[in-house]
């Protein structure tokens, strides 16, 4: 498929360590990991904004053989190490930490939301608002802020966002009247229920999300089934955007019919059209470390968006290799692109993405994309 605009719009380079909220509060030097995975929503003057997660790493982690990772605690910045022989650092992102009988992790930078002001069609870079960024502020962040997901419900900016500490993995809520000044609302989901997306909508009077509750175990469908066991993008509702409930139905699962979804999760905030909710989704290959990252689309119904009423099996978004090109001496994954937002153009929709876990994609994608399913059955 070809896009009218299909280009990086920010990158490691665009953003100035000097103003970061680590600067001058940590005794080590840092550099940008990546700058990616952006919440995306459109701003009162008309312009877009995305909440760019930027991961902040250290340049020398490794000093006197052991490897050392960043830790927010009561509003500092401190170093902990651990000695190399007992991690595992196959991962760049992550080092493992064997032992315990299960899976425990550090992470080699800790992360903070960056919001960056783009033109109203997201060609070109307006402003950079290092005055409103979004760095830990509670023991459950210590390790980070990532991964913003941002969806205006009639004149309320909502923000889910990733919170990342020893005490749990869970999914934090913020709030705003302008997405520029975010008011932190808490833990909204518990541990390790990721990619959560709230509907840009109402439905039946209550405020509705995608879900992904992550496991170590997944019962088997039964033989012939046309669902693949594994993780899968579940739905909840709420009164009040702060507690929620699962649905009882499934959402969107992964396909028997294909092996490009043998891991899924959430992508943009579902935005409703004359069809039903689109949603676009991210679904994961097998391959190397981290497996094949893909964009993917689902239709839902309007009023109950537990019904499937279109699911394409082929990739709405490919990794593009010849983006990140100029930035190759920065790469340390490919094969990955994760769409985190979307907003309508016209007659195209403004579709952000991370791309590589480096940069920031920005891509038109025409609404006559969607057509073709028109009088097809879900699939």
């Amino acid at each position: 498929m070809t896009f009218a605009f299909d280009q990086l719009v920010f990158t490691p380079a665009d953003i100035d360590l000097a103003r970061s909220p680590l600067a001058g509060k940590l005794d080590a030097e840092t550099y940008v990991l990546g700058a990616f995975n952006p919440g995306m929503t459109r701003l009162a003057n008309g312009n877009l904004l995305l909440m760019v997660r930027v991961a902040e790493a250290l340049k020398h982690p490794v000093k006197e053989q052991k490897i050392h990772a960043i830790r927010w605690t009561d509003g500092a910045y401190v170093l902990d190490a651990w000695p190399l022989e007992l991690v595992d650092t196959k991962d760049p992102r992550k080092f493992l930490i064997p032992g315990g009988g299960w899976k425990v992790m550090a992470l080699t930078s800790l992360s903070w939301l960056l919001p960056v002001e783009l033109s109203a069609d997201g060609t070109a870079l307006v402003e950079v608002h290092y005055d409103r960024a979004i760095a830990p502020q509670a023991d459950y962040q210590c390790y980070g802020v990532e991964d913003a997901r941002i969806s205006k419900v009639g004149e309320r900016y909502l923000m889910t966002t990733c919170s990342v500490s020893p005490e749990r993995h869970c999914t934090t809520l913020y709030s705003s009247n302008d997405a520029l000044d975010w008011i932190l609302e808490g833990i909204v989901l518990d541990h390790q229920n990721k990619d959560m997306l709230i509907f840009e909508g109402m439905v039946g009077g209550k405020f509705v999300a995608q879900t992904r509750p992550l496991g170590d175990l997944y019962f088997a469908y039964p033989p012939g089934s046309e669902w693949r066991s594994g993780p899968s993008i579940n739905l909840s509702s709420s009164p009040d955007a702060l507690h929620w409930k699962p649905y009882d139905k499934p959402g969107i699962r992964p396909h028997a019919a294909t092996v490009f979804t043998a891991r899924m999760g959430g992508g943009s905030p579902p935005v409703l059209t004359e069809d039903g909710w689109l949603t676009l989704w991210h679904g994961v290959e097998p391959s190397g470390v981290v497996g094949i990252y893909r964009t993917y689309w689902s239709m839902l119904d309007r009023d109950d968006p537990s019904i499937v009423l279109r699911t394409s099996h082929e990739a709405l978004l490919e990794p593009a290799p010849a983006l990140t090109e100029p930035l190759k001496d920065l790469m340390y994954l490919d094969n990955v692109v994760f769409t985190t937002g979307i907003a309508d153009g016209g007659d195209h929709y403004v579709v952000a993405s991370g791309e590589a876990d480096l940069a920031c994609r920005i891509t038109h994608i025409s609404k006559r994309a969607f057509d073709a399913w028109r009088g097809t059955a879900a699939g």
